[in-house]
């Protein structure tokens, strides 16, 4: 068939303003040109920049014919072109001709593959590059490869620029790419197959070539396109030259003199700035554009967007808000129409503004509008934000009340269940089985390891409770065996753990062994972590698989997994150790949309999505600098010279795309434009555009604050504010039977009673006892226990005169009590200086005392039966040291790693254990040692610091260590007599100024509600 003349564009091309409805104005009009004859339309095929577009067409038409049966028109995405049509029409004009056109490599095999180029270009550079960092540049490299096709564009074209001109590292990434792109047009052929960008283009050629040869015989219209796309705008100048074609652009300004244009074009951040490069290329001025007859926008609606169009000229006309002379009759008029506005007294009611302090109260706010708009029938209410931190955040308020938002970006992969479950069994052989990623596996809800998911859980928390607590146990399942193999399992359910570990081991071992080697075939370790995940995931009802790739997310994660797997096939082996990393970098970018179950009003758009949509409350949320706009991200490949040498559009002209959004989500009955003045508690810079606002309302003389949107805070505040002030409680005073309270405490236990009776409630009466953390860093605790040991068993070996070469002994001691806790870096490096800087100071104690001592005792179990007027109770101790001394009597030491008590504690009975311990002596209650007069009691703080240790008498220098004995006796008697009476109670803490340094129940307590510190803060 012979090419058809082309048609004159002048007369083809609307515009609908930015406060029209677009899809709804498109709608109503194609109806009314049909009659409203529902079978009319199906001749008409309209083009629409998004799939989400033109299912909102779709919903608009069936809302406009109130749910009449309609046969719809042809609704086709730009870029999504029937290929059976054109290859039916290739066919028909050339018999065997067809579409001839290979197919779009599917995206995670051409990563692969240039993961491939870009980690031998690296090894050629002897920069050997891990797998997962090859495949984040394999990424950022197939969307440069994506913007150069676009823009039609030719790596050849690296050659014009120039080297000599770039800095070092810029000229070895043009080396790079030029490896790089060389061998990847051959690798494209080889495999038969092109990148997604440069099959659409030729699509759109295709298609724009067809129709001048043959134009349809239906209205075809192209709307709502910007024509950013090179290759769309030639579409979309096919389509305006067709005998019955039109093009719809949304939101030109049909005014504006030749200055202001040459302006716009000159500007690639201004909102107007892609559709005049359109226009140019579609050989039609502004003025010529033809307004779309399908109503006009309210007034009001129109006035705001007068208004915006002001606040965002070019730079260099801003000057005309403040003309106000002849000279400029522009610019009189523009600063006339404005202040006609701003004498109303309200410049826009339905134009509101919101600062938050936060973005956490930014989201709750938003919420609260949503929330209420939800309350009106029929009301429509969308957020439009490019923050995707944001959204989510909005999303999770919603749900205090049980909305599910329909959120058109989704959620990310890696944060579903199935995507997080996923990473973490990836994670497991790279932790050793560690203590916090094994049970953040094992506690996740879709393992199950072939059991009810009851008794599992049950078994991982005995295992939890068994080893996983404290210090962390050696590596891997084995360790976990050998830590297992230490404890005594007097349970059942401890019982059965070993045989349930090592089914857990055989599991896992597949996977273990392969991502152990230095080497792996990327398939294998995929179908691996797949098996292993499938078999961690069963439980006794249902298959892994079943439960895994089930729903939304399972099959998102399924389809991505599947499509890995087979662009892995013929990937190079990687290191096993790179494999979770690999995973997550490609894993990041997969979304997960849900499909139903969301709100049918209510909706969180992307600034695409909204482009051609509207509802009747638009919330643009997060319009700081560097989010709405966004800061263009670094190009690890180009920087901006090179990019502008090469032939690659400016940065800012996705700022001039994302000016044209605002503007048109500007255009709903209601707009609330929200920020947030600190995020993460930096301060932020408001979005330009709000900056231009309000610079030109203060340049009219306006008050920007009248926009400012009143009330909405308050009642964000309010939801989590309490209802009226503070009611703290009151201290907890328990009064337990007699029968349950203690009548057996050790002298350490006897100084809690005192101090923080309540702590002896919660462990001896309630049977509390805290917990270790998990994976526990070595603690003061762990290091008292490890010197108190070596010293004792030093002393023990040597009650007497020290052995030759003394301290190489006691460290020798030391190494033993260390024992594996030496393998530990901090312990080694920290805590052994230290002690050997202990056991020097302690020999040199030791030799200076010898003169005194007769025979020193470590470790002496010893108790004694108390009988306070009529109520038993028994007092044991262990002593860390007994002195028997030449000149006869009994010294008594207290080994102290932290603070030592001070001599105002020991003599008002706060700090009781060394005298009672004397007092235990006295009464034989460690054995016969002989004369048992008590003449020393002290404390050797044993810090390893400088000095290594300090000797404190208890009490102070003039204290009687037999008279402390007697009193600290004496006051035990009082004590077990008061709490013998069933109304006393276990008060927490009663006398502040001795309460302990720490407690494992204060939190039980509840001490900062009702202490006067508490009350403080």
């Amino acid at each position: 068939m012979a090419t058809t003349s082309p048609t004159p564009v002048a007369g083809r091309v609307f515009s609908i303003p930015a406060g029209v409805p677009f899809l709804d104005a498109l709608a109503r009009r194609l109806l009314e040109e049909t009659a409203d004859d529902a079978l009319a339309l199906g001749r008409y095929r309209i083009l629409l920049p998004t799939r989400r577009a033109c299912r909102a067409l779709q919903e608009t038409f069936l809302r406009l014919r109130e749910g009449r049966p309609l046969l719809l028109p042809q609704l086709t995405p730009l870029g999504d072109i029937d290929e059976e049509e054109l290859a039916l029409a290739a066919e028909a004009e050339a018999p065997g001709a067809g579409l001839d056109l290979p197919p779009a490599m599917p995206p995670l095999m051409r990563q692969l593959m240039l993961a491939r180029l870009v980690a031998h270009a690296a090894e050629a550079r002897k920069e050997p590059m891990s797998a997962d960092r090859a495949a984040l540049l394999a990424g950022e490299l197939a969307r440069l490869v994506d913007q150069v096709a676009t823009e039609r564009l030719s790596f050849e074209r690296l050659s014009e620029i120039v080297p000599g001109e770039l800095a070092r590292h810029w000229q070895l990434t043009v080396e790079f790419l030029e490896i790089v792109t060389k061998a990847w047009p051959k690798i494209e052929k080889q495999a038969g197959a092109v990148g997604a960008a440069e099959r659409r283009n030729r699509l759109l050629e295709r298609q724009a070539e067809a129709w001048r040869r043959s134009p349809p015989e239906g209205p075809v219209i192209a709307a709502g396109s910007t024509g950013s796309i090179p290759a769309t705008a030639d579409l979309i100048a096919a389509v305006a030259q067709l005998p019955q074609g039109r093009v719809l652009l949304p939101g030109l300004w049909r005014t504006g003199s030749d200055l202001f244009w040459q302006k716009v074009e000159a500007d690639p951040s201004h909102p107007q700035h892609g559709l005049g490069l359109l226009l140019r290329h579609l050989g039609i001025k502004p003025a010529e554009v033809l307004a779309w007859p399908a109503g006009e926008p309210l007034p009001a609606v129109a006035a705001r967007q007068f208004f915006l169009a002001h606040a965002l000229v070019p730079a260099t006309l801003s000057h005309r808000w403040r003309a106000g002379d002849g000279d400029d009759p522009e610019a009189a008029a523009t600063a006339e129409a404005i202040d006609d506005l701003g004498e109303r007294g309200d410049l826009d009611p339905g134009l509101r503004r919101l600062d938050c302090p936060g973005q956490a109260e930014e989201a709750l706010a938003i919420a609260v509008m949503l929330r209420e708009a939800a309350e009106q029938p029929a009301l429509r209410a969308a957020l439009v934000t490019p923050d995707r931190r944001l959204a989510r955040r909005v999303a999770a308020e919603l749900k205090r009340w049980s909305i599910e938002i329909d959120d058109s970006a989704g959620s990310p992969l890696t944060d579903s269940a199935p995507g997080a479950y996923l990473r973490l069994v990836a994670q497991l052989p790279l932790d050793d089985a560690a203590p916090v990623p094994l049970l953040a596996l094992l506690k996740h809800p879709l393992a199950a390891g072939g059991l009810p998911p009851g008794l599992f859980r049950q078994r991982v928390r005995a295992l939890e409770r068994a080893v996983l607590r404290g210090p962390r146990p050696a590596p891997g399942f084995e360790g976990l065996r050998k830590a297992l193999a230490a404890v005594d399992l007097d349970h059942a359910e401890m019982r059965a753990l070993p045989g349930w570990l090592d089914d857990l081991a055989a599991k896992a071992a597949p996977f273990l062994d392969l991502v152990s080697r230095s080497s792996a075939p990327l398939a294998d370790l995929i179908e691996a972590h797949i098996a292993f995940a499938e078999t961690l995931a069963a439980d006794d009802q249902a298959s892994g698989a079943a439960r895994l790739w089930s729903g939304d997310a399972g099959e998102a994660a399924a389809t991505f997994l599947t499509e890995l797997l087979a662009a892995a096939q013929d990937h190079e082996p990687i290191a096993g150790a790179d494999y979770p990393a690999f995973l997550d970098s490609l894993m990041a970018v997969r979304q997960v949309r849900p499909r139903y179950g969301r709100h049918p009003r209510l909706f969180i758009w992307g600034p695409l999505e909204a482009r051609l949509q509207q509802v009747d409350l638009m919330i643009l949320g997060g319009l700081n600098e560097m989010t709405w706009p966004a800061t263009p991200a670094p190009d690890p490949w180009m920087s901006r010279p090179m990019r502008e040498a090469f032939g690659l559009p400016p940065a800012e002209r996705r700022i001039g795309l994302s000016a044209h959004d605002f503007q048109q989500a500007c255009g709903a009955a209601r707009v609330v434009l929200t920020r947030a003045r600190k995020i993460d508690g930096t301060p932020t810079v408001p979005s330009r555009w709000l900056t231009r606002l309000d610079a030109l309302m203060k340049a009219r003389g306006l008050d920007p604050q009248q926009m400012q949107a009143p009330g909405w805070m308050e009642w964000a505040e309010a939801l989590d504010s309490p209802d009226g002030p503070p009611r703290p409680v009151a201290r907890p005073r328990p009064t337990p039977p007699v029968a349950v309270r203690p009548t057996q405490l050790s002298v350490t236990q006897i100084e809690t009673w005192m101090r923080d009776p309540y702590a002896i409630y919660a462990r001896h009466i309630l049977k509390l006892v805290r917990l270790e953390p998990i994976d526990a860093a070595p603690e003061a605790a762990e290091r008292g226990t490890i010197i108190h040991a070596a010293l004792d068993s030093f002393i023990k070996a040597h009650p007497g005169p020290l052995p030759e070469n003394a301290l190489a002994t006691l460290l020798g001691h030391g190494r033993d009590a260390f024992g594996a806790w030496l393998d530990r870096p901090s312990v080694w490096a920290f805590w052994w200086p230290r002690f050997e800087r202990i056991a020097a100071w302690f020999l040199e104690q030791r030799r200076e005392e010898l003169a005194e001592v007769e025979r020193s005792l470590a470790e002496l179990k010893g108790k004694i039966e108390i009988d306070a007027h009529g109520h038993p109770f028994t007092l044991s101790a262990k002593a860390d040291r007994i002195d028997r001394l030449k000149g006869g009597g009994l010294g008594i030491i207290d080994y102290k790693t932290g603070a030592i008590p001070t001599p105002k504690e020991v003599v008002a009975g706060y700090a009781p254990q060394l005298p009672l311990e004397a007092a235990i002596a006295v009464q034989e209650g460690f054995g016969a040692l002989g004369d048992r007069r008590i003449r020393r009691l002290a404390y050797w703080r044993l810090s390893g610091g400088d000095p290594a240790g300090i000797i404190g008498l208890a009490g102070g220098k003039e204290a009687e260590p037999e008279a402390l004995a007697v009193r600290a006796l004496e006051r035990l008697r009082r004590l077990i007599q008061t709490f013998a009476d069933p109304a006393t109670p276990y008060l927490s803490e009663p006398h502040p100024e001795y309460a302990p340094r720490f407690s494992d129940y204060a939190h039980l307590a509840r001490i900062a509600e009702w202490s006067v510190a508490g009350e403080g803060e």
